[in-house]
This record gives structure tokens, sequence and C-alpha cells, in this order.
């Protein structure tokens, strides 16, 4: 860990037994915000110090982005000249414990990249068939299981369920043998909206907190057999992962770039003056049980088709109701090269591929004993924000 000046990441800690509260971090420090806020340094903001005693960023985030905004810039000019009493706050990463930052409400996973759509198609249809005829009208996305979703850090067992081998009459009950990571980002909504109301294209990143790297960890055996008619299920509720640490939108304003043209034009309500995606660097290493390590995917946030904007205004346009801590997940993300594919069933190729992890180990799948972790990082060589790491071990069923 190695956040810059320019990050100014929030999560929630604890030190030996000391109770949940806010935290940021610099270099590999982290910062107590309760600590803070108790020193007064946070009263010219008319923020009740309690907030920063909480287990959850919620009622922090629910301040709005003025107040959020003003404390993450006098965290700035706090941290790049410490005082001794800021010093005070300073705790080494090492020293403490990381927890599930955000008290997530709703989970709604999308399909937004173009690549990982498309190569999913073509193992399973063809490649005239690829992507449905929908795909590309609006943000395909599904409801996900908000309960299971936990902090790096917390092992994964592996999940049961029903499979239907391809030369199999009837299915089989057991443990996953094609268990697979998905690399994502998560939005986090900062900001909620009426019941019946809905949130335009141009007003969607208001409605923004920040971003977290995202594992959606997939069983693709289960999911194979049980996703007609209705979608994923328990291929998908067992687990889901996040970073620590939630970076604000603030952070990434000089990472903006346009996104790319849409074709064939969508419809009115997902149109923007202006839409655009985030340069947001993303690693995948996979970690064996004796210790081999490799990193076997190179990905990029802006490698989806549908920008987060658009998600937040499709998904509200028909009256859903947004609350503060929602999780928006991207669906994972792939490019167009081999190398930056963002799951196992791609890099894989659905297990016709093996992956060299070290020399006589191979991979198709996860296998128990494995440890998966993300990366992510913004640097234009002049400034770099770190998104931490979601890091999780595979343990046998329960």
């Amino acid at each position: 860990m190695n956040f810059s000046i320019h990050t100014i990441p929030f999560g929630i800690f604890s030190f030996g037994e000391s109770k949940k509260c806010l935290a940021t971090a610099i270099d590999d420090k982290v910062v107590d915000l309760s600590y803070l806020a108790n020193e007064g340094f946070f009263d010219d903001f008319d923020i009740p110090r309690p907030v920063f005693s909480q287990p959850y960023l919620n009622d922090f985030i629910s301040l709005g982005k003025k107040k959020t905004g003003a404390v993450r810039n006098l965290l700035q000019t706090l941290l790049k000249n410490p005082t001794p009493e800021v010093m005070e706050a300073y705790f080494y990463y090492k020293q403490v414990d990381m927890h599930l930052p955000v008290k997530v409400g709703d989970y709604t996973d999308f399909y937004s990249s173009e690549q990982h759509a498309y190569n999913v198609g073509v193992m399973f249809r063809d490649p005239e068939n690829a992507l449905l005829p929908n795909w590309k009208h609006l943000p395909v996305a599904y409801h996900g299981r908000a309960s299971s979703i936990r902090v790096s850090g917390t092992p994964v067992h592996r999940p049961k369920g029903q499979m239907k081998p391809k030369d199999a009459d009837k299915p089989v009950f057991g443990p996953s043998k094609r268990l697979d990571f998905e690399l994502e980002m998560a939005t986090i909504i900062g900001k909620g909206t009426e019941l019946g109301e809905s949130v335009s294209v141009n007003e969607a990143e208001d409605y923004v907190f920040g971003f977290q790297l995202f594992n959606d960890w997939s069983a693709r055996d289960i999911q194979a057999w049980e996703y007609v008619p209705l979608g994923p299920f328990l291929a998908k509720n067992f687990f889901s992962s996040v970073s620590p640490w939630v970076i604000p939108i603030e952070a990434l304003e000089p990472f903006r770039i346009p996104a790319e043209k849409q074709e064939p034009e969508v419809l009115p309500y997902l149109k923007g003056d202006a839409l655009s995606q985030f340069d947001v660097k993303l690693e995948v290493y996979l970690r064996t049980s004796t210790g081999e390590e490799k990193k076997i995917s190179t990905s990029n946030f802006k490698h989806l088709y549908w920008t987060v904007a658009q998600q937040i205004a499709h998904h509200t346009v028909g009256g859903c109701d947004l609350n503060v801590g929602d999780v928006l997940a991207s669906g994972t993300i792939s490019g167009k090269a081999g190398d930056s594919y963002g799951s196992m069933l791609e890099l894989s190729w659905s297990g016709t591929r093996p992956i060299e992890i070290a020399p006589g180990i191979q991979r198709t799948f996860l296998e128990d004993g494995d440890t998966v972790i993300f990366k992510g990082y913004a640097d234009n060589g002049k400034i770099r924000v770190d998104f931490g790491t979601v890091e999780n071990t595979i343990l046998p069923s329960k």
C-alpha cells in the first residue's frame, strides 16, 4: 500500500480492541479520522464528530459532496506536511485491521464490457450471434446478493450446487469445478433518490461518491445449468469481495477520457453531453498455495461500452430508488488483447487453453489454496491514484 496525496481514500479500520471508525491513508500509513475529528480539525465544516466514529462510511457519505469534498481537501493539506499533532493519528498499515467500508443495502451487477460479452457469446453461441440483440441498446444488468459481499482478506469457500456435465442425462450435485473470478469496478452511490424519480445521464455522476475494486466470484458450471431463463443465482450469490478503500470520484478527474462512440445510436435517455470513462489500470495476480505467483491479466476501467453515468440513468429510468451505499458493479472488464481478459473463463477460453503459472503448474479454473489478487491504479506521469488491492484465498467447500 502506498497512497499518494492525490488519492485520499476513505475506509473503516480498527486497532487492536478499538471500535471501528473512519480512516484515510497516506503512503503506508492509515490515518484515524475519528481522532482528528475529536481534536476539532473538522469543526468548521459543521459535521457532528460522531460521524467519524461509525462502523461504516454511509453516514459520512450522506453528508453530501460539499462536506465530504471539504474534508478531503483539508486532509490533503494536513497530510502533505503533517504536524506532530496530526501524526498522532497515524498507524502503520500492518498494525490495523481493515473492514467492509460501506454497509451495502442493494447490489446491481452490470454487463458493460463489450469484449467480455463478445467473448462469452462466442464461447456459448457463435461469433455471428455473440452479442444478444438488446446488448448495444441498454446496459444489461441483474440484481445481486448484498449480504455476501466481504472485504479483501476474507477467504472464499468453494460453492456447491447443481451442475449438468455435457454428456450426462441429468444434473449432479457437488462443489463447483469451474470456480472463477471476475475483474470489476464498483460504483458507490453517494446520494439517494425517491421512488419514481429518474436520474439523467448528465446528472448521474452527482450521485457517485467513489469507486472500489470488485471481484464478482463466479461458479461457471453451476451458472451454465441454472441461468436459463432468469439468470445467475447460486453461481453468484455465494461471495463477492471488495477492496477496503473507496476512492472518491474527484480523485479520478485527471484520468477522465472520452467514451467510445456508440453504434447504433442509443435512445435519448441514454445520451449525454460528454460521455466519459476513467483510465484506471487493473491487474490480476494468481498465487498458488505453494507460493508461485504470476500476473495473469492487465486490463483497464476504460474498457467499458456503457459508462457509469449511463448505468445510473438506465437503473433509475423506471423509477427504482437509489440509496447511499448501493453498489453498482461494472461487470467483467476485458480488453481486446488475450492477456487483458477479466476472467479465467476467457483467459483459458473455457478451459481449452491452460494458463502457465510456473513451470509445471497450470490453471484452467481456480483451485483450492489459490489466492486471487486485484490491483488498480491511475498514473499520468505527474499524478498517481491507487486503489489498493482485493485479495482472497480459496478454501474447500464447507
